[in-house]
């Protein structure tokens, strides 16, 4: 395959007339990590299996790099894939599951012991060769898996949860080194879907959000952030409080409070939604004051997170840890930057 890279051009996906997948447009460019991002039943991981060739789209084509490859059975496409429970063959040695796509292509038997060995060091797992997969942790076996997809020098890999049969440490540590590993494969382009934020916000370039078989807004982590396209889209990149409001002229109303934000391109009198993040909200007298009851508090080590009822509303505050905390039942007054507010859309977008 001369140039790397996915594209998704209009691709639907449908299971007994249940339209799974909706048409979706998708480039990721070659060495780029796109995470599919979105909750269970979104259609994100038919969006790999699509590409994997392991699901036929109803419409649309798939191409990786320049070549259509709708048609093409999955063991001709020529993918690194890795799946959320290893599908390690337990009666095969790690040399030998790492082998097993060389293998199947009839790689020349020098070939393979240069790439088996090579695939094992870059996954940091070259001691352990002869082990079998039950003499490993989930760890361990999780970058055996991924020295198999990477053994058969892919354009392409993808991973589909790899990460979510493994404890919070051994996630973590695995987060790094898969993007250490991306840093030595510039060229591979990585398609990765996730329902964990954090992994998407840590690892990607740029992230697809997907909800109920569509795609909801794609960007880089910190556009998504800052500037979500839509309530659904705030509401899984990271956390947000998402107000209902009421436009006016430079300022909205939110209950009987009038909250100074930029309402450039919203129509006076019309519904929004005013996207605010738990960490830009401050405790005490400010711009933008939001009184309300405290509800609930929750110490987090090194920060608190106050829930506090507003106009019927619940805000989140995520402040630095608090020396002397509000009580319970307590009125507390919040405040946010008007330049820290972003307007949407009224409503949670479901597409």
């Amino acid at each position: 395959m001369g140039t790397g890279g996915i594209r998704f051009d209009a691709v639907t996906v449908a299971y007994d007339g249940n339209v799974v997948l909706d048409a979706l447009d998708l480039t990721v460019e070659p060495g780029e990590v796109m995470a599919l991002l979105g909750p269970s039943g979104s259609g994100k991981t038919t969006a790999l299996r699509a590409v994997a060739g392991f699901v036929r789209p109803a419409a649309g084509r798939v191409f990786l790099g320049d070549r259509d490859v709708t048609d093409l059975p999955p063991h001709r496409r020529g993918i690194g894939m890795v799946v959320q429970q290893y599908a390690l063959f337990p009666h095969l040695r790690v040399e030998d599951n790492v082998a097993f796509g060389l293998r199947a292509r009839k790689a020349a038997r020098a070939e393979i012991r240069q790439r088996v060995a090579e695939a094992l060091e870059m996954t940091s797992m070259g001691g352990y060769a002869r082990r079998y997969p039950r003499e490993l942790s989930g760890g361990q076996q999780q970058r055996v898996a991924i020295a198999r997809a990477l053994a058969i020098r892919p354009d392409v890999l993808l991973l589909d949860e790899p990460l979510s049969a493994l404890d919070a440490q051994l996630r973590s540590g695995m987060l790094a080194e898969l993007a250490r590993l991306h840093r030595e494969l510039p060229d591979v382009s990585f398609l990765y879907v996730t329902h964990d934020q954090v992994e998407a916000l840590t690892l990607a370039d740029r992230i697809a959000v997907m909800d109920r078989a569509r795609l909801q807004a794609c960007g880089t982590p910190r556009e998504l952030y800052r500037a979500p396209a839509n309530a659904f889209t705030a509401s899984f990149v990271g956390n947000a409080n998402l107000l209902p409001v009421t436009v006016g002229a430079g300022e909205v109303a939110f209950g009987r409070a009038a909250l100074k934000v930029d309402t450039a391109g919203a129509a006076p009198g019309a519904s929004a939604t005013l996207c605010v993040r738990p960490h830009l909200v401050g405790l005490g007298d400010g711009p933008n004051r939001l009184t309300g009851t405290l509800a609930e508090i929750q110490w987090r080590g090194a920060t608190h997170r106050l829930y506090v009822d507003v106009e019927g509303h619940r805000v989140m505050a995520d402040l630095p840890e608090l020396r002397d905390p509000p009580a319970h039942g307590e009125t507390v007054t919040l405040h946010f930057a008007p330049e820290d507010a972003v307007l949407l859309p009224a409503g949670v977008n479901h597409g």
